[in-house]
């Protein structure tokens, strides 16, 4: 079973959203989401000061397997792009809860999100 970190909340999209409290909140994309596409060899992400909008496309990653679209888990502006995961995109399957995080945004609004119980029952994935 593929691993689904407490803690974090998730979109219906593969997408997970960190929060520390103070400062804007964290985005990638899930195991469930690295296993299903395979070997990541590119991801465009959202510029910084870019606006995004919950459940609305933000980015790509294409994989040896295929290209998916990265929909915002939630609405804000984007403040930090993680541009070691650009330089080597393999980063999102080796980390993708870690490393591989992909970009911060200021939120003005969540999205709906799932809970990591939520997630992990949808997907066959493990706590």
């Amino acid at each position: 079973m593929t691993k689904v970190m407490p803690g974090l909340q998730y979109s219906a999209e593969h997408e997970w959203i960190a929060r520390d409290g103070a400062g804007p909140a964290t985005v990638g994309v899930t195991a469930v989401a690295t296993d299903a596409l395979g070997d990541i060899v590119y991801v465009d992400l959202p510029e910084v000061g870019a606006a995004i909008t919950a459940g609305e496309p933000c980015g790509e990653i294409e994989s040896t397997k295929s290209v998916s679209e990265l929909f915002a888990p939630v609405s804000g502006e984007v403040t930090e792009v993680n541009s070691a995961v650009v330089d080597d995109p393999a980063l999102v399957n080796g980390d993708p809860y870690g490393l591989g995080w992909l970009f911060k945004v200021d939120v003005n609004t969540d999205g709906p999100l799932l809970s990591a119980e939520d997630y992990a029952a949808a997907n066959g994935g493990e706590l």
